[in-house]
């Protein structure tokens, strides 16, 4: 088909649809109803019975039924048919463009008769009964538009009072599976008298029980074994509820079983090999050989112990063990019954396949900045991990990060803006503390003990080069599930200014404060931190994280203790003192579906002393950038609501400061597939704690406080495949803490240089 046939089709079509923006229902059977959506449930006698949110969520659910022209996605219809035009005034050719477009555009009508409203009143009436309402029932109404050919559906439901347990009649006791489950039931909240009748809590509640009862040995029960009996005849409004057992249970699955031989089978992976056996007093291991293990890890592993009551809490833990080492691609455990033991002493034998994963991991994290200004920029980040280099799980891994940026155009006058920083960073971890026996640990989850170290180069151009190098020993480890613990004993950092500008050393010369935090110095720390990540449940997921650390303390005390009084150094160099707290939290609400919003509140400060009077530059805190404040670049605003001078040496430094705070609120959105978006409102800044007459506005105040939060707005799309999450943030401007020459709280300069574009990995947050 020629361009000028086509555009000419499609000229045509727009004009079809312009003069029958009223033929919607053209085609509908003259017995038929265009359905137009759910007009609304209504309650009855809703003052006296209160039905709980979760039914009234589900009777929404069963009889919402989406009409034509319905965007999923905020949950409202749009006022353009084009479907609903397009098939009752378009033909549709058998072949050709004119069938494809005809096939992309074309949307059937939903009719009443395709919904099936007396069908679902019967489903909300089962509903009703599952939930304790047997006197329920339902009713609909067709609504007829102007249109005749139209209709929405409204219900009416009629609840009835509910219907409580009087009594739960529980299993003789003529076994030890039944004495299990009785005892089990006697404790469950919802098996006791008064509780509404509901369908779904007795089946929650057989699960409940089942799942206690296989880690009593009897590892082939099922929940369906369980069964109730209702009787709402003896006493009226109420249910008599009976436990009884089903007959045909097969016999084995009645047994109460032990845990016999443990084997533990070591694949390759890439398969083959030779097997090599080794015994331990409670498992077997067969390693195809050539592989690497540390063999003594894997009995270390097993919660299995032959003999004792087999349990599926030993299963689970297993597997969890397991899989922490992160030196598995595959893990498998099967319960086989041996055939071996005699009838009276039945037994489970313990077959647990592991496959290795291949050693070697390799990252890259990539992310960039674009601002209107003219200053853009890349970041890289890239690692190479053997997850296996001794045999035991443990890591060593390497890491090369670098991050690059210019200004596009003649805006620095001082010349072309070309800022990096590179480093390299090496860690071995091991799956478990070495350390004294006194620092409280949990059995059933991986401990680690790392050691780091790391160097970093850091250019700023007509200004100066830093070169910094670190090494550290930490402890992770959990008391319980939901708690992370890190204690870092010893972390020694020191930073050198290798190249200072003259402009550079006239900025430090008017700035003491801002050149004592230049200085090269040791940094002798030790820091720990506590974080609490739990789902409270399905809808709620709250993360706090607290950190506290110290620098110089322990070493000025030695050297007080030796007389040493006035400057401390350390190999001929000063070392710095201070301490610093910093503490997060980050809750996330589920509204609907897969929509969340998520809200993060975050601080921290700094307070240099003693053997320093600043924080050193590298450990004072900053804000903007892709996980801060997204209007604003990496470092581009504060402390307060100070600006350096357009045009001045320190138009481009950087701007850090000893107290910090910010605030993210943000909304986030299925769009199609693995595209999601978002909507969010960033604010914050950073303060000094200390006044420096060199940087006015700079020190934290109450007073102007709020009027010092830079606040930003923008949007975001997430290209998230569950693994990896690409995201794009375009954050825009609404208040500066700074003069920007316009008055009132909207102080941008103009909408375009409000704009901050960050391309980065994983969310913010």
């Amino acid at each position: 088909m020629k361009a000028s046939s086509i555009t000419s089709y499609i000229v045509s079509v727009l004009t079809v649809i312009a003069l029958s923006a009223c033929s919607t229902t053209s085609k509908i059977p003259a017995d038929e109803l265009l359905y137009t959506g759910l007009k609304g449930i209504t309650y009855e006698n809703s003052d006296s019975i209160k039905l709980p949110d979760d039914l009234k969520s589900e009777i929404r659910t069963a009889v919402n039924v989406a009409p034509n022209n319905y965007w999923k996605l905020v949950g409202w219809r749009y006022p353009f048919p084009l479907g609903l035009w397009v098939y009752n005034n378009w033909p549709n050719p058998p072949k050709g463009f004119r069938h494809w477009l005809y096939e992309k555009l074309v949307e059937e009508p939903v009719l009443v008769s395709d919904v099936r409203p007396e069908l679902r009143t019967k489903m909300l009436e089962q509903m009703l009964d599952n939930n304790g309402y047997f006197r329920g029932t339902a009713t609909y109404t067709l609504n007829k538009a102007k249109n005749p050919k139209k209709a929405s559906v409204s219900y009416t439901v009629y609840p009835g009072e509910p219907y409580p347990v009087e009594s739960m009649e529980l299993l003789p006791d003529s076994s030890h599976l039944c004495h299990l489950i009785d005892s089990f039931a006697q404790n469950d909240s919802y098996l006791m008298s008064g509780m509404r009748y509901s369908t779904d809590s007795l089946s929650d509640a057989r699960i409940r029980i089942t799942n206690k009862v296989r880690n009593h040995g009897y590892y082939f029960f099922r929940p369906t074994y369980i069964e109730y009996l209702a009787d709402t005849v003896r006493t009226p409004g109420k249910v008599a509820m009976k436990m009884t057992m089903d007959s045909k249970i097969p016999d084995f699955c009645l047994r109460r079983y032990k845990t016999g031989h443990i084997t533990v089978c070591v694949q390759r992976a890439n398969g083959g090999g030779t097997p090599d056996t080794l015994s331990f007093p409670n498992v077997t291991i067969v390693q195809m050989m050539p592989s690497r293990l540390r063999r003594k890890i894997l009995p270390e592993c097993i919660r299995f112990r032959p003999g004792r009551v087999f349990s599926v809490r030993d299963m689970d833990r297993t597997q969890s063990n397991l899989s922490r080492l992160g030196i598995f691609s595959g893990i498998n455990i099967e319960a086989l019954p041996d055939t071996s033991a005699p009838a009276d002493d039945p037994r489970l034998d313990v077959l647990i396949n592991c496959t290795f994963d291949k050693p070697l991991e390799v990252s890259l994290e990539a992310n960039a900045t674009s601002k209107s200004n003219s200053y853009i920029g890349p970041g890289l980040i890239f690692g190479i991990t053997n997850k296996n280099i001794f045999g035991g799980g443990e890591q060593f891994s390497i890491k090369l990060n670098g991050s690059y940026e210019w200004q596009t155009g003649g805006g620095n006058k001082g010349g072309v803006f070309n800022s990096y920083e590179a480093g390299i960073t090496t860690s071995l971890a091991i799956p478990r503390l070495i350390a004294p026996k006194f620092i409280p640990r949990s059995r059933f989850q991986l401990n680690w003990t790392r050691f780091q170290l790391n160097a970093d180069l850091l250019n700023r151009p007509h200004y100066f080069r830093m070169a910094q190098f670190n090494m550290s020993m930490t402890y992770d480890w959990r008391v319980r599930r939901h708690v992370q613990n890190s204690f870092t004993p010893l972390k020694l950092t020191y930073t050198k200014l290798m190249n200072t500008t003259a402009t550079f050393d006239s900025i430090m010369d008017a700035n003491q404060a801002v050149a004592l935090s230049f200085r090269s110095q040791f940094i002798p720390q030790m820091m720990y931190s506590f974080t609490y990540d739990k789902a409270i449940d399905r809808d709620n997921l709250i993360n706090w994280q607290f950190s506290v650390q110290e620098a110089g303390n322990l070493f000025w005390g030695i050297y007080e203790l030796c007389g040493v009084h006035g400057e401390k150094k350390l190999f001929g160099t000063p070392f710095s003192q201070f301490i610093k707290g910093t503490t997060q939290i980050v809750y996330n609400r589920r509204l609907t579906g897969d929509n969340w919003l998520v809200a993060r509140v975050a601080t921290g400060a700094a307070h240099a002393y003693a053997n320093a009077s600043q924080v050193p530059y590298a450990e004072q805190f900053y804000v903007g950038g892709a996980n801060s404040i997204r209007a604003f670049t990496v470092r581009s605003i504060g402390p307060g609501s100070y600006r350096a001078p357009e045009g001045s040496p320190e138009d481009n430094f950087d701007q850090t400061g000893t107290f910090k705070f910010e605030a993210n609120l943000e909304y986030r959105f299925p769009i199609f597939g693995p595209l999601h978006g978002a909507l969010f409102l960033d604010t914050g800044n950073v303060w000094l704690l200390k006044d420096d007459p060199q940087r006015p506005g700079g020190k934290l105040q109450a007073s102007s406080f709020l009027r010092d939060l830079a606040l930003g707005t923008g949007v975001g799309l997430r290209f998230d495949i569950g693994m990896l999450v690409l995201r794009g943030d375009l954050g825009i401007g609404i208040h500066a803490p700074y003069d920007t020459g316009r008055h009132g709280y909207y102080n941008m300069t103009s909408f375009g240089k409000s704009l901050a574009f960050h391309l980065a990995i994983g969310y913010p947050f």
